[in-house]
């Protein structure tokens, strides 16, 4: 059912899968292990999108 969005809903929606990873190693590495998570994480099943 994917192809039945619209443009712009794909677009935002591929915009907040890209947002929702971890933290890349070498930032981790750059800042002495102090930035570890990414507190925008966001869980499919806790939380919701407001689109």
């Amino acid at each position: 059912m994917s192809r039945n969005k619209e443009t712009g809903r794909k677009i935002r929606l591929m915009k907040r899968i890209k947002e929702n990873r971890r933290v890349p190693g070498w930032v981790m590495m750059r800042t002495d292990r102090h930035v570890t998570q990414n507190p925008r994480r966001r869980s499919w099943r806790r939380n919701g999108l407001k689109l």
